[in-house]
């Protein structure tokens, strides 16, 4: 959830690190801070504004080095604030930052207060520094090594010392973490995406890694403390979002980029063959019985829309967890299963600690959803396919879930064709609906002007429920997310038949109940929960299709999609329910692209 970036050179770098902080400004952060080596003195800038107004503070202050290490912070242990916000000192001598979360922090604050060290902040990391510090007998990388031996938890870690000029030492486990490896000058990032520009020669740090940095020096030792070489691999990484063009924020702009994000993602795939997950696709798809997938927040709900469409396609039965819950129950282990990860950033630590769980299980079929070929998530599995969504930097995801949604759907067919369950037409049918996916997307966008005028009512309440039924109550919960996530509007979706179970309790004029409705083999059932909800005097807002036969009147708002688009359906009503809570977001004057409490990358549990 936080960034890291850290440098040795022999240029100031100061410009290099504040460039890498702000493009790791997507992930969300609520403080921000630079340590540098300068006059054989630690020199340090703090501050919980943006990177931008750091960058000032540092301007005023002159301060720059050869040696250094900066950090946006998203609170966990202490609130955010000045004293809270990394990069943390001990006695002067040493500098850290630190990703993730330290279990046992407050058995090791409480040894080292007894040893005399004064704790500043009320932060986990801070226990670090002042662990490594104690244990320092003149070579970091030795400490570093000794001191992650005494951490329970998952860490990513970026320290330098006084009185050792020109080295940066860091180490990874459970939490991201790259090296970039230069000419005379080496780097240490938590995403390729912060030094983009300045090299391509990237290491990924494997797990228990701890990594030294001198300027002609790189060097690893793994969790044993054993000597290790790990490939360089040349990553030609985003530089970061381009500019905002016409748009008035990146989550507007993403919204509208997704004809371009399908295209891009379904480009090359010109037949329905397991082989576009990987070689070993085949032989592997051939012998499962059944799926697990693995997901959290908008990719679970991407999840749970895949279930629809596998069970009813592919005839394969599916089961779908939310993975920061899944490793903490007894569950059943079916080693025949795939195991199926989605993350947008291929980082996400419930899932990754799920995915390992389920492979101690002894389910080693495995394959990811993501949009980071690059990263840990995609490492891990045998099979992948990597959506190209490009970079997403608004934390509500819009245009990483439809994507994945688009890749989720090819899985099926391909798990289809694999079992013989699919003819070659309805396998042409499919493909030809997908390739016109973007068409039918961009129709959805030209629906913008009626939304927005939605938007102004709906920006007046404070309560919103959202229906839906069959494939399409998933893409209810992702609604209600949205809406939530930005405009801090209580949002809750439930299937509409589930109404009557309780829910219904809560509708007045005052509570707007937003409605998914398809015109599907459910639609008069749907039409009959509608009833109820306009019985109790609710205002419904219905997204329906052109042929729905659902018509405007006194507290029914009707917006029609452009046209009834079968088993992908959900996709297109996705693009209406995005529209739909950025409009409300901005009539309320909320920060759209980061959203308070929220972060975009969620590496810690």
């Amino acid at each position: 959830m936080c960034g890291i970036v850290g440098a040795v050179a022999q240029r100031n770098i100061t410009p290099i690190l504040l460039e890498g902080l702000k493009r790791l400004e997507y992930r969300g952060y609520d403080s921000c801070g630079i340590a540098l080596h300068t006059n054989g003195e630690l020199q340090r800038s703090r501050s919980t504004a943006r990177v931008a107004e750091l960058e000032k503070q540092i301007e005023q202050s002159g301060l720059s080095g050869y040696t250094g290490i900066a950090h946006t912070r998203w609170a966990t242990h202490g609130v955010p604030s000045t004293d809270n916000a990394h990069p943390h000192f001990s006695r002067g001598r040493i500098a850290l930052v630190h990703n993730g979360i330290i279990e046992n922090h407050d058995e090791l604050r409480a040894e080292l207060q007894g040893l005399g060290y004064v704790f500043e902040s009320q932060t986990d990391t801070e226990v670090i520094a002042h662990l490594v510090d104690h244990l320092y007998q003149g070579d970091l990388f030795e400490t570093l090594q000794q001191a992650v031996k005494r951490l329970h938890g998952a860490y990513a870690i970026a320290v330098f010392c006084r009185d050792e000029p020109h080295r940066v030492v860091g180490a990874r486990q459970g939490s991201p973490l790259i090296v970039g490896v230069g000419q005379g000058e080496n780097f240490l990032a938590s995403d390729a995406m912060a030094i983009a520009g300045t090299t391509d020669q990237i290491i990924y740090l494997e797990e228990g890694d701890v990594v030294d940095l001198q300027l002609q020096r790189c060097w690893i030792v793994d969790a044993n403390g054993q000597a290790v070489q790990r490939e360089v691999r040349t990553v030609h990484a985003h530089t970061g979002a381009a500019d905002l063009g016409p748009y008035r924020h990146y989550m507007q702009k993403e919204i509208f980029e997704q004809p371009r994000a399908i295209g891009d993602t379904l480009e090359g795939v010109t037949g329905i063959m397991p082989e576009l997950f990987g070689d070993k696709a085949y032989g592997i798809f051939k012998k499962i019985d059944s799926l697990l997938i693995l997901a959290c927040g908008t990719s679970y709900y991407a999840g749970l829309t895949a279930k629809y469409w596998i069970e009813s396609i592919a005839k394969i039965p599916v089961q779908v967890e939310v993975a920061s819950e899944y490793r903490y129950r007894d569950s059943v282990p079916n080693p025949n299963s795939l195991v199926v990860t989605i993350s947008q950033s291929g980082e996400t630590a419930d899932t990754l600690a799920a995915l390992k769980h389920a492979r101690s299980l002894g389910m080693e079929h495995t394959l990811t959803i993501c949009n980071v070929s690059t990263s840990a998530m995609v490492r891990e599995c045998e099979l992948a396919y990597i959506t190209r969504a490009g970079v997403e930097v608004g934390v509500a995801s819009t245009k990483a879930f439809t994507t994945q949604l688009a890749a989720l759907f090819l899985l099926t067919l391909a798990l289809a064709q694999s079992k013989g369950r699919i003819t070659e037409q309805q396998e042409s049918d499919h493909l030809k609906a997908m390739r016109h996916l973007p068409v039918a997307i961009s129709a959805v966008l030209a629906l913008e002007p009626q939304i927005i005028a939605w938007s102004e009512d709906f920006a007046r309440y404070e309560n919103a429920l959202f229906l839906g039924r069959g494939m399409h109550y998933p893409i209810a919960l992702e609604g209600a997310l949205k809406l939530k996530e930005i405009s801090y509007i209580h949002a809750e979706a439930y299937p509409a038949g589930e109404l009557k179970h309780g829910p219904l309790a809560l509708v007045t004029k005052e509570m707007p109940v937003v409605t998914v409705a398809p015109k599907d083999s459910l639609l008069e059932k749907l039409k009959s929960n509608m009833q109820e909800v306009r019985a109790r005097g609710g205002e419904l807002y219905v997204f329906a299709d052109a042929d729905s036969n659902i018509i405007s009147s006194e507290g029914v708002h009707v917006i029609r999609l452009p046209e009834n688009y079968g088993q992908l359906s959900p996709i297109l009503h996705t693009v209406a329910l995005q529209l739909l809570a950025y409009h409300t977001a901005l009539a309320r004057g909320t920060d759209v692209d980061k959203p308070r409490n929220l972060a975009k990358s969620v590496t810690v549990e």
